[in-house]
């Protein structure tokens, strides 16, 4: 089964709405990519393998998250994103979003 179009885009502000945090997005894939045992373990919000699947620099700490299409919402507060690894990936903030420098793929 081939996945549907990504609704956001690299370099665009989102929150998460079931974690509640806020991130950039570094990287989408058109449906899930990673391990099956950890995406079991996602049971309680049972996200769907077959939609776009993105990678996001979380604000306020040094992590990274893949999160499911169905978990965001665009963020319009264009409030910069602080995240240690944003100067690898991404550039200078434009019109709410990020220039994107590198992806993980």
């Amino acid at each position: 089964m081939i996945g549907q179009a990504a609704k956001f885009s690299l370099g665009q502000i989102v929150w998460n709405q079931g974690t509640q945090y806020r991130g950039v997005i570094v990287d989408v894939d058109p449906e899930f990519q990673g391990a099956e045992d950890w995406l079991e373990g996602l049971e309680d919000t049972e996200p769907q393998r077959h939609q776009p699947w993105y990678s996001l620099l979380v604000d306020d700490t040094e992590q990274m998250a893949y999160v499911p299409e169905q978990s965001l919402v665009h963020d319009n507060s264009e409030v910069p994103v602080n995240n240690p690894a944003m100067d690898y990936f991404v550039g200078e903030m434009e019109n709410g979003r990020y220039t994107v420098q590198q992806t993980l793929n």
